[in-house]
């Protein structure tokens, strides 16, 4: 295996040379830098990263919580902040915490450890008086979920606005019986989304019934049990609005294999604006949520957190929602786009 002194003695320049071309010194010249970048490539060498990180006492690496990779949202939020780190020189790691506040904890103790520069969560099982502590370690932004209490940065989304747009536009349908569907995890995103729903009930007149509230899907299979449970209460919906495609998708797929027709007799909003929604029959009405920007934006604040290194200030940066009517909400509606 190559070491060091055998890139400088390739190249002709001593070891210190070649430390400062590796450690990305700017005090060394264009034609010593390629010597020692040909010489590594020739003999194969390798960097130890992990020197490297003890010496600077930076990994450049950011750790990106998600609760459900599978989930479309939080794929196409991955996929995005990590071109994001790639184009500004950190590598990005997923940890899925399948909603486990122990799996969180356990997570954040690579903040703790020094095996990354800082965390990004783009969901919150714990309380923040539990997660506050690791601030010590380094920085924390969140990104999509929010909790009032934090004191750092949170990139997020008008929830309430969302909530509210959806209901709004059922209630201009007509519908008056609406329910409402969302997931049974801890969610400050969810609860503002409901918040929306009632908001705009409220401004019709019409009073939130219990018994069309589903807080327990995250799935398209949940989708397809709520279907059932709606049908089978004695008087059903006439329209829902979900708290994901995945969710609305699956009471579309159910609502079809028993005949029931979309949306003359089930009108259905979903969220989150995935590709699904355009590849269902009939195509789903969806709130769109900016998602390539609001990862750019918490990839950008957290490298502008580990630079500084100012990690207790709360700071908002909220994004706009905007509906996307198709044919579940609207019989042979064009898309608005």
């Amino acid at each position: 295996m190559s070491t060091i002194e055998d890139v400088a003695k390739l190249a002709g320049l001593s070891r210190t040379t070649v430390s400062r071309v590796i450690n990305n010194h700017p005090y060394v010249s264009e034609d010593k830098r390629k010597l020692v970048m040909e010489a590594m490539k020739q003999l194969g060498y390798v960097p130890n990263s992990s020197a490297r990180s003890l010496r600077s006492q930076k990994t450049d690496v950011i750790a990106l919580f998600v609760p459900r990779i599978m989930n479309p949202f939080f794929s196409q939020l991955v996929e995005a902040m990590e071109i994001s780190a790639a184009e500004q020189g950190y590598q990005l790691i997923i940890c899925q915490t399948r909603y486990s506040p122990e799996k969180e904890l356990n997570y954040m103790n690579l903040l703790k450890t020094k095996q990354v520069d800082g965390v990004i969560l783009a969901s919150i099982q714990n309380d923040w008086k539990v997660l506050e502590p690791f601030l010590q370690y380094g920085p924390i932004v969140l990104c999509n979920e929010f909790d009032e209490q934090a004191n750092v940065p949170s990139v997020m989304l008008d929830q309430v606005h969302g909530g509210y747009i959806a209901a709004k536009h059922l209630l201009e349908q007509g519908h008056r019986r609406i329910a409402y569907c969302r997931g049974s995890t801890r969610s400050n995103v969810a609860s503002h989304r409901e918040i929306g729903f009632r908001k705009a009930l409220a401004e019709y007149g019409v009073e939130f019934d219990e018994q069309y509230a589903f807080r327990d899907a995250l799935h398209s299979e949940d989708g397809r049990r709520v279907f059932h449970q709606m049908m089978a209460l004695p008087t059903p919906p006439t329209a829902i609005f979900t708290g994901s495609d995945e969710v609305a998708a699956g009471i579309i797929s159910e609502a079809n294999k028993h005949g029931w027709r979309i949306p003359e007799q089930l009108a259905v909003v979903g969220f989150d604006n995935q590709e699904i929604t355009e590849l269902m029959e009939p195509s789903i009405t969806t709130v769109h949520q900016p998602v390539a920007k609001m990862a750019q934006k918490a990839l950008e604040v957290m490298i502008d957190k580990i630079h500084s290194r100012k990690y207790k200030q709360r700071e908002i940066y909220e994004f706009p929602l905007k509906l996307i009517v198709r044919e579940s909400t609207v019989a042979n509606k064009l898309a608005q786009l």
